[in-house]
């Protein structure tokens, strides 16, 4: 089932950069771009997570962040601020997280699902194609067969999945799956995705961007 989010940020050109980056991971969306709107917006309707600004105009996000706070909904501050005051507070509030502005798009997705996870709302199975991933077991089926994959296999699988249709550069794969203390060559990362290619049938799916990395698409 797809998860609703409320993004609410003032600054439009921001708010739609975020809603583009969630809508292609399969994320149902909905923007306003003050605190009053979003009340009227989770009054109205359910949502699985709210993106909130803290800095919008009407009702600003603390404010708005102690009316919603008894409805259970999941939240993460968005804010250019950086200051200890404002991360405390927030997290006082009830916000499940806290990101700064700027931010790259996995690292808010990732944080998203890190969230949804520990509500219990993130889906456990993911299918593309005829590749289905159980992450509950770690399981990888291709039309329904298992297919054994290694540790970092599967990991850059989980994380193409979970970032379809958006470009992923190798320095982005070695920080995520290999850790950011390893010293290897990013070359590593072309030999895995090889490999995932072939046990995987994916060689029309996942494309090599030149210079950069790779992207997984329909």
């Amino acid at each position: 089932m797809t998860k609703k989010i409320l993004i609410v940020e003032d600054d439009i050109h921001i708010s739609k950069i975020i809603g583009m980056n969630l809508k292609l991971v399969n994320y149902e969306i909905s923007e306003v771009y003050d605190g009053l709107a979003a009340l009227e917006a989770i009054n109205r309707e359910k949502f699985d997570l709210i993106l909130l600004d803290v800095m919008i105009p009407k009702l600003d996000g603390f404010a708005l962040m102690e009316k919603i706070g008894p409805l259970g909904i999941p939240v993460i501050f968005l804010t250019a601020k950086n200051s200890v005051y404002d991360k405390v507070n927030g997290l006082k509030l009830g916000a499940d997280d806290y990101m700064v502005k700027p931010f790259e798009a996995i690292e808010l997705l990732a944080r998203i699902e890190t969230v949804l996870r520990r509500y219990g709302k993130e889906e456990h199975l993911i299918k593309f194609q005829n590749v289905q991933v159980d992450l509950d077991k770690r399981e990888v089926t291709l039309q329904g067969k298992s297919v054994e994959l290694t540790p970092k296999e599967y990991e850059l699988l989980v994380m193409l999945l979970k970032n379809k249709n958006i470009a992923l550069s190798r320095e982005q794969f070695i920080e995520r799956v290999w850790g950011g203390d390893y010293y290897g060559e990013t070359r590593t990362v072309d030999m895995h995705i090889k490999s995932l290619r072939k046990k995987l049938d994916l060689q029309d799916h996942i494309k090599t961007i030149f210079k950069i990395g790779y992207r997984l698409e329909d």
